[in-house]
C-alpha cells in the first residue's frame, strides 16, 4: 500500500526502542545515537538500563537525549505505567520500535494468564503500540516490529483453540522443539500484527513495518538451560553480528525510501515475501481482534 511520500530523517526524533539494553537492540540504539535520534528505552533491570543510557550519551555527544523507562514486557500493568510515563513526558513520538524478544523453553504463564513467550513478543507490543498510536499519528511516525524468518516453522498458523500453548508444550513437541514452534507462532504474529495495523493507520500518514534481522549472534535463549544453550552456540557459528541484524531495523528508522510504504516485510532492507499464513489478512484481523480482547483491563 502506498501513502503520501514526504522528507524524512532521523536527526531530532524522538524514538522509543524496547529491547535496547543488548542486541540488535543495542546495536541500533548506538547507530540512530550516532544519527542524532533521541531515545526512550524501556527497558526491565534499571541497572543495565542506566548503563546503556550511559553508553548512549557517550556516543552521541553533550545534546544527546537518553530516556529510561522500566517495565516489565510480559506484564500489562508494568507497559501501561511505563506508556504513561512515556505520554506525560513527550508530546510528541516519531518511531516505536518493538524490538524486545523471548523464548521459553517451559511453559509459563504471566500474572495476567498469558502464556509467557507470547506476552513478551505479541501482546506485548501490541499493548505498547495501541497505547502510543495516538501520539505517533500525530507525527506522522513508523512502528517497527522485531520479526523473524523462523515464522516459517508456524505451520500450523496461528492456533486460536490453544492460545495459552498448552499443546505445544506436551508431548511430542518436547523440550526446544515445542519452544521454537511456539517462538516461531509469535513471530508470525507479529507480520500480520503489522499489516493489519497498516490497514487501520491509513490516512494517517503513520506507517507500519517489520522485519527480519538473520540469525543473528547475541545473548538470546541463553537462560533456558544447557539444551537451549548448545542449540545457540552451533548456531552461532552460521550467524551475524548485531550490528548487521541492526542495519534493517536502522534504515526503517532513518530511510526516505519507505516513505510511501506501509505493511511490508523487509529482509536486508528489501521489500520480503513471508510465507502464505504470514499474508492472509482475515487471519491478520482476527489476530488482532482476539488480542484487544487479551489487553483488556
Amino acid at each position: 500500500m502506498q501513502i503520501q511520500n514526504k522528507p524524512w530523517s532521523i536527526q531530532g526524533k524522538y524514538v522509543v526502542i524496547t529491547g535496547a539494553t543488548s542486541g540488535i537492540g543495542l546495536a541500533a540504539a548506538k547507530e540512530l545515537a550516532k544519527r542524532g535520534a533521541h531515545l526512550g528505552i524501556i527497558a526491565r533491570n534499571p541497572d543495565k538500563a542506566a548503563k546503556t543510557a550511559a553508553l548512549l550519551r557517550q556516543i552521541a555527544g553533550s545534546d544527546s537525549m537518553v530516556d529510561i523507562f522500566l517495565a516489565d514486557m510480559s506484564s500489562q500493568q508494568s507497559i501501561r505505567q511505563a506508556a504513561e510515563a512515556l505520554l506525560s513526558s513527550w508530546p510528541q513520538i516519531d518511531v516505536l520500535i518493538n524490538n524486545a524478544g523471548a523464548m521459553f523453553m517451559e511453559r509459563k504463564l504471566t500474572e495476567d494468564g498469558m502464556e509467557m513467550t507470547w506476552a513478551v513478543n505479541h501482546l506485548a507490543p501490541f499493548l505498547l503500540t495501541t497505547l502510543l498510536i495516538d501520539r505517533l499519528k500525530q507525527s506522522g511516525g513508523r512502528i517497527i516490529t522485531t520479526a523473524s524468518y523462523g515464522h516459517k516453522m508456524a505451520k500450523e498458523g496461528i492456533r486460536f483453540d490453544d492460545l495459552t500453548a498448552e499443546r505445544c508444550y506436551s508431548l511430542p513437541h518436547r523440550l526446544l522443539l515445542g519452544a521454537s514452534v511456539r517462538y516461531a507462532e509469535t513471530k508470525l504474529a507479529n507480520i500480520l500484527f503489522t499489516s493489519e495495523l497498516a490497514k487501520r493507520l491509513q490516512g494517517t500518514g503513520a506507517t507500519a513495518h517489520c522485519f527480519n534481522p538473520g540469525l543473528v549472534s547475541t545473548n538470546f535463549n541463553q537462560g533456558n538451560g544447557w539444551a537451549a544453550q548448545l542449540t545457540m552456540a552451533i548456531m552461532k557459528l552460521y550467524s551475524r553480528p548485531p550490528e548487521k541484524g541492526a542495519e534493517t531495523l536502522v534504515w526503517l528508522a532513518d530511510s526516505d525510501e519507505i516513505s510511501g510504504q506501509s505493511g511490508h516485510y523487509y529482509t536486508d532492507k528489501q521489500i520480503d515475501v513471508p510465507k502464505p499464513h504470514a499474508q492472509d489478512s482475515e487471519t491478520a484481523k482476527r489476530l488482532w481482534e482476539v488480542s484487544l480482547e487479551q489487553i483488556q483491563s
